[in-house]
């Protein structure tokens, strides 16, 4: 029987992580801007954006995916770091909160997705009616607390991975601790919490290129 190839040492390497971060940042962060232009942060929102704003919407939600393919990426070099100190009760709440998160996003995703295409067939219908606002409410529950709550659960084991693997510096790991609480308290209640998951994943990979580069300069 043939052996299994060896994975390509540069698919692990911090820089593959590093990278895969910057673009899911970039994508989601991107995503979220268009998204708080137009959506009112409410389970009641009226739908106004239904209207001239709604490409922007429209155009969010096709970055989406995108993001969640590079997160993936992401969160498996993470765990590749991990090598021998990896402890499967501790991975398993790793890869389970990062895969529910994705999960969670693109349901929400496609539930606001769902409101555009109904209201391009039925645009007299849709707004205001009930329909609209089950799916309105349940996109913004679904992302704001249950998506946000794993998402920082996400945080505290990506923060430990970090104090324990040193690919980064370790106030990365102190910034995520207090972010991961700052998601499971107030998630819910204050506009634009969304932005702070990919903002820490965009400061980790930022620093984890920083100290690739400088690791590269130094080497004899």
């Amino acid at each position: 029987m043939p052996r299994p190839r060896p994975t390509p040492e540069g698919l692990k390497t911090p820089r593959a992580a590093a990278v895969a971060g910057i673009l899911f940042s970039v994508l989601l962060l991107l995503a979220i801007l268009l998204i708080l232009q137009t959506l009112r942060l409410h389970p009641r929102d009226p739908g106004e954006w239904l209207g001239a704003q709604a490409w922007k919407v429209a155009l969010a939600l096709n970055l989406i995916p995108f993001a969640g393919i590079a997160f993936l990426w992401f969160m498996g070099v993470l765990r590749d770091r991990m090598g021998a100190q990896e402890h499967k009760l501790f991975a398993t709440v790793f890869l389970g909160s990062g895969l529910l998160f994705i999960a969670m996003l693109f349901i929400a995703a496609a539930a606001i997705g769902a409101i555009l295409i109904t209201h391009g067939a039925l645009p007299r219908e849709l707004t205001g009616s009930v329909t609209f606002m089950l799916a309105r409410a349940f996109a913004y529950n679904l992302t704001s607390i249950y998506a946000l709550k794993v998402a920082s659960v996400f945080l505290l084991t990506a923060s430990t991975i970090v104090l324990r693997t040193g690919i980064t510096g370790r106030w990365t790991a102190f910034v995520g601790y207090a972010a991961a609480a700052f998601l499971l308290i107030g998630s819910h209640a204050v506009d634009g919490a969304f932005l702070v998951f990919p903002v820490w994943v965009l400061l980790v990979s930022i620093d984890i290129l920083l100290r690739e580069f400088a690791h590269k300069d130094g080497a004899p």
